[in-house]
């Protein structure tokens, strides 16, 4: 009777401090058409906010905002991923800022323009800025990443709204700068800024004039030409088309379909070309040319099957490529990190766990990719990271580590539950895999035992009493309540999942911003709560993780900060790293829907529907060389889930909420 009535004072005072904080703060942001949102600043002003964007060759953390007398503030971070510098380290991408305001060199009728209001700011894919000019002049501008080129975009038109013409001076400018052939790794590189369409107009009433500036980065003896950028703006139009119409999430909630289809953007936009191929880049002006085995190999490559793009699963197999490179008979870890393009690696916080990431990833995506020739060319990849991880268990029978993937901002033993429970994961994908490719019984058995065994040693050696909840240690002698105890939720280890999201969602742990990492900190890594709501969902704690999943999808999409998640705060500022919305979107695939690749042609469902909704879809999954519906209706006190490809239902049965379902594609290998 205590215990119950425990639970339910947590889940009043947690319910209660979330809807108080929205009514104190409400949004600033509001959804609006063609999968955008804006923000009208009439109020609260002044106020300042930063978005990334990326390209094959280019990032932009663009810094922008709105001041007190309604004028526009922006600032750009344009970042040169392959333009490297000297320590050429992780961080050694060419990076400069440029505040450059074209418009205080534009002359109407003979004068400077004197005042500008912004009327609305759009983010969709691109960052779009509505404004007027004084009298009769209105003034759009549009700024967003080439999708192939050195280079970053801006797009202004000015419009007359009044029954007067205008005379226009656009001034020509065309500026390089040289750097210091010392502080680069190919000697002396160029900056450009440049305007195109410049000259003196006469801007008729109705008439619209456009005129362009770009900024960008070569290296020596390139040159890209003057940029045509209405050109580029198709290219990255073309793009975004192709993220928001493969992947589409519908529920009865426009908060989590329009935060879902942000997501896929910043989840799938940050990869570069590189000389060592196509490399998926956390972003952050910091972590660019380079992967790691949690941002890349553990959290993002496991979703891109799903999403159908070519290149973002191109950048996932040549992830696993790099990673393979360092296999050793001595089974000494695998590099945490690779970078410069692939010419070098960071392993500065020593085995974090970094084979089990890279298992748990590698089968995961190869299984739900579905293609035999990749399956079998990671398939040694996979065998030696469980073999490294065999190796790696201590006396208790869980897998030691040096760290893990916060790379002891926290403490986390000499073993900790993550580990041990991407391992364990990696075991039941790596059992499925090998059946599908034939590999021998006796190795897929043993696979199967190793990883009932670990499930038993997670549950002696990490179940424990924290904090009045029979919940997790994160370590041995670990007293507080972390954030990651959410991790064998996810990989469905459900033997104290009552405790275990109770002790979540308990003032101990939740905050405005998610899951502090650690109780009584004020540090929040948006990963851990992104990784707690998929693991909530999956465990079937439906209703409670609807009311959380929609808190946070609000605030992040519509907030102060917007329109991704996040990494980190302190530390970072909050950036938006691009892996970690790859995370916010296996919320859905992995949680609410519960698909789980068992083999290269089938997969299992777990839907967990909503009390108050009566259905949810996803369209256009790809993934097991197939693209297919998943489609749940409610019908009485139970569901319909139907699946659909190539116009033919493969799957439709009648079924209980939350119960597994197994869904077999014809193969087409």
């Amino acid at each position: 009777m205590l215990k119950n009535l425990y639970f339910l004072v947590v889940v009043a005072l947690c319910f209660n401090a979330i809807t108080g904080f929205a009514q104190t703060l409400p949004n600033r942001w509001t959804l609006n058409g063609n999968n955008s949102i804006s923000w009208k600043p009439t109020s609260n002003l002044p106020h300042r906010d930063h978005i990334e964007m990326s390209g094959k060759y280019i990032s932009a953390v663009v810094r922008y905002g709105v001041n007190e007398d309604q004028s526009l503030w922006i600032s750009r971070d344009i970042v040169f991923p392959m333009l490297r510098t000297i320590p050429n380290n992780t961080h050694a991408s060419l990076t400069r800022t440029f505040n450059f305001d074209l418009l205080t060199l534009i002359s109407i009728n003979k004068r400077q323009f004197q005042t500008e209001k912004v009327n609305e700011l759009i983010l969709n894919g691109k960052i779009t800025a509505k404004s007027r000019l004084g009298d009769g002049i209105e003034l759009i501008r549009t700024l967003f990443p080439s999708t192939d080129r050195p280079l970053f975009c801006e797009k202004y038109e000015l419009i007359n709204s009044g029954s007067k013409p205008f005379t226009i001076e656009i001034p020509e400018v065309n500026i390089t700068t040289k750097t210091n052939p010392e502080d680069r790794t190919e000697g002396s590189y160029s900056l450009h800024i440049r305007t195109d369409n410049f000259g003196t107009f006469v801007l008729q009433p109705k008439g619209t004039l456009k005129f362009y500036l770009s900024f960008s980065g070569t290296k020596n003896g390139q040159d890209i030409g003057l940029p045509d950028i209405e050109n580029e703006l198709k290219k990255r139009e073309a793009l975004l088309s192709e993220f928001s119409e493969n992947l589409v999430l519908e529920t009865p909630d426009e908060i989590l379909n329009r935060a879902f289809a942000f997501a896929k953007i910043r989840a799938a936009e940050s990869i570069y070309q590189t000389k060592g191929g196509p490399m998926h880049g956390p972003g952050g002006l910091s972590y660019y040319a380079a992967i790691w085995a949690n941002d890349q190999a553990e959290y993002i490559n496991p979703f891109f099957p799903y999403l159908g793009y070519g290149y973002g699963v191109e950048s996932a197999f040549n992830a696993y490529r790099h990673f393979s490179r360092f296999m050793n008979p001595e089974y000494k870890p695998i590099p945490s990190s690779i970078i410069a393009e692939g010419t070098d690696i960071w392993n500065g916080a020593g085995d974090r766990g970094d084979g089990a990431m890279i298992a748990y990833g590698a089968a995961r995506f190869a299984l739900s990719l579905g293609d035999r020739k990749t399956a079998e060319e990671l398939w040694p990849l996979i065998e030696w990271c469980l073999e490294y991880n065999k190796r790696q268990l201590n006396p208790q029978g869980v897998v030691s580590s040096k760290s893990d993937e916060l790379e002891g901002r926290f403490p986390s033993g000499t073993a900790n539950l993550c580990t041990s429970s991407l391992y364990y994961d990696a075991l039941i994908s790596a059992s499925c895999l090998g059946k599908s490719l034939g590999k021998s019984k006796k190795q897929i058995s043993k696979y199967q035992e190793d990883a009932v065994l670990l499930k038993s040693n997670i549950e002696k050696y990490f179940g424990a009493h924290v904090m009045g909840f029979d919940t997790y240690r994160y370590y041995e002698g670990n007293d507080k309540l972390r954030a990651w105890i959410c991790i064998p939720l996810t990989v469905n280890i459900f033997e104290r999942k009552q405790a275990t999201i109770d002790a979540l969602f308990s003032p101990e742990l939740w905050t405005d911003d998610g899951l502090a990492s650690q109780s009584g900190d004020k540090t929040f890594w948006d990963r851990s709560t992104l990784y707690a709501l998929r693991g909530v969902f999956a465990a079937g704690e439906t209703q409670r993780g609807l009311k959380f999943l929609h808190y946070y999808s609000n605030r992040r999409l519509l907030g102060e900060h917007v329109p991704y998640p996040v990494e980190a705060y302190p530390e970072g500022g909050q950036r938006h790293l691009s892996a970690e919305s790859g995370l916010y979107c296996r919320i859905y695939t992995e949680g609410l829907f519960g698909i789980r690749p068992v083999a290269l042609n089938s997969f299992t469902v777990t839907p967990q529907l909503p009390d108050d909704w009566k259905f949810m879809r996803i369209r256009k999954v790809h993934g097991f060389q197939k693209e297919f519906d998943i489609d749940v209706q409610r019908e009485g006190n139970k569901i319909r889930i139907t699946v659909t490809t190539e116009g033919k239902q493969v799957f439709n049965q009648l079924a209980e909420n939350g119960k597994c379902q197994t869904i077999h594609l014809k193969s087409s290998n």
